[in-house]
């Protein structure tokens, strides 16, 4: 299950929120991330600061075909996992969600464990049950979701495959 950030945790989100620092985050977190992960051989990233649980998926790329690798803020519930496609409130959704609806099978590494999943897309009450849940663990997750008010952001849940 997810840890609720401390005190310390929740001003550094504030301060992540700001437009102009997660403008830069959304387009150099990952590389820090992917880098931290590689090093300590899958088990830590730099968003662990912060205290916001990362894994690390492996997709199929929806237009190449190619494997594509990225460390994404999940939340574990049980056997599932739920991700936030906000893109940091950017215009589209992120590259990954339109790998997994074209090829929901997926690797996953958490904790320095990898395991296969299989991705769908939430709707209704499900949706908004792990939309709160995200919400109650990064505030900023409101923030982008006004940013980008022109579509819904996705929440996209993995289960094992069995």
């Amino acid at each position: 299950m997810n840890r609720t950030p401390n005190a310390l945790q929740k001003l550094l989100h504030r301060f992540l929120m700001l437009r102009p620092v997660s403008a830069f985050l959304a387009v150099s977190l990952y590389r820090l991330d992917s880098l931290v992960l590689k090093i300590s051989n899958g088990k830590h990233t730099v968003a662990e600061i912060v205290g916001l649980p990362m894994i690390q998926i492996t997709t199929t790329g929806a237009k190449t075909g190619e494997a594509r690798t990225m460390p994404l803020v999940s939340l574990i519930d049980g056997e599932k996992i739920a991700l936030i496609g906000s893109n940091f409130g950017r215009k589209t959704n992120p590259g990954w969600y339109y790998n997994l609806k074209k090829n929901p099978q997926c690797t996953v590494l958490v904790n320095g464990h990898t395991q296969t999943y299989l991705a769908r897309e939430t709707q209704n009450g499900e949706r908004q049950k792990y939309w709160d849940m995200a919400v109650s663990l990064y505030k900023g997750y409101e923030l982008y979701r006004i940013r980008a008010s022109h579509r819904q952001i996705p929440v996209v849940i993995l289960e094992p495959a069995k």
